[in-house]
């Protein structure tokens, strides 16, 4: 960062039900947060007008206007080119909207935005496991499956600003149905909601088999549920977790053939899971690998407290906001 810049940024994490922003420090602390809800203003125009009181009362109480670089935003379906927000349909704001015009005439200051997991994979670059390397794939396993892929120490943003949709790859031809409108995507399968339904699948495939599982509506079954059954040592979700790492690893492989990173990093809930996750999935990406890229990627958990990370890597955006 040049020595020339301001000492702090702005870090906005848009969310369908919340969004929280921050003032961030140059070593990735946040010193102060706050936030509003993002349902209570279907015009876009009042939520403007909210979000930025919000912000200017955080940054008046902490450190000043004049000494914010800029503000960096994640929220879904954000097109770093044109500053929009498009087509996002956990929104209330339907069509097109000129985010990051109207926060900087609101602000003052330069705004860029990115979708979500752009932001964690510059976040990462920034102040995370990824500090330094050049060529990366960030990997947010959480209610979806989002990524970020870092090459030659750029983010890939595609000629439309929306490359790297990684969790649509399709994994299975015709194979469950997704949100996206597609059958088969990674995410059906490797997402928080993708882990509760291979679970619904194993208990309705193995219905002579025991397990804890069982005592949970199954509709109601949630990955947390599927871990803490594994922990115990309950073989059905043992077997969902190798299942769901044979899968991710196997996309895994494909993803290293293309852009060659030094490491994938994984971030989110499910990533948590540790060894019933990661083993299997490192297996299966092994396995699938050509011998040129063997045992050469790191898989890494992500480095960012989870509690700031969203707002950490919304920020990272603001230092080069123009």
């Amino acid at each position: 960062m040049k020595n020339d810049m301001k000492p702090n940024v702005v870090g906005i994490d848009i969310g369908g039900t919340n969004s929280v922003f921050g003032i961030v420090s140059k070593d990735g602390e946040v010193i102060a947060s706050s936030s509003i809800k993002t349902q209570s203003y279907p015009v876009f125009e009042e939520y403007a007008d909210a979000l930025c009181a919000g912000i200017k009362k955080l940054v008046e109480d902490t450190c000043g206007m004049d000494k914010i670089q800029g503000v960096g935003v994640g929220a879904p379906n954000a097109n770093f080119y044109t500053g929009n927000i498009e087509h996002a349909p956990n929104l209330p704001w339907k069509g097109i909207v000129p985010f990051a015009k109207e926060l900087s005439s609101r602000l003052g200051v330069p705004v860029a935005l990115t979708n979500d997991a752009n932001a964690a994979a510059i976040g990462e670059m920034t102040y995370g496991a990824a500090r330094g390397m050049k060529d990366f794939i960030m990997i947010t396993l959480g209610t979806g499956v989002g990524s970020g892929v870092v090459a030659n120490g750029q983010l890939i943003y595609g000629h439309d600003g929306f490359a790297g949709e990684l969790g649509h790859v399709i994994v299975k031809r015709d194979g469950r149905d997704c949100g996206c409108g597609n059958k088969g995507c990674l995410e059906t399968y490797t997402s928080a909601t993708g882990v509760a339904r291979t679970a619904r699948e194993f208990l309705e495939k193995r219905a002579n088999e025991d397990s804890l599982l069982r005592k949970i509506p199954a509709e109601q079954i949630t990955s947390k549920d599927v871990y803490d059954a594994a922990v115990a040592g309950d073989t059905i979700a043992k077997d969902i977790f190798a299942f769901t790492g044979e899968v991710l690893g196997q996309a895994l492989a494909d993803f290293v053939k293309f852009s060659s990173p030094e490491a994938i990093v994984l971030f989110g809930g499910l990533a948590k899971s540790g060894d019933l996750l990661t083993v299997p999935m490192r297996q299966a990406m092994e396995d699938n690998l050509m011998p040129i890229f063997r045992n050469k990627v790191k898989i890494l958990l992500s480095g960012m407290k989870e509690a700031d990370a969203a707002v950490l890597g919304a920020s990272a955006l603001g230092w080069d906001a123009k």
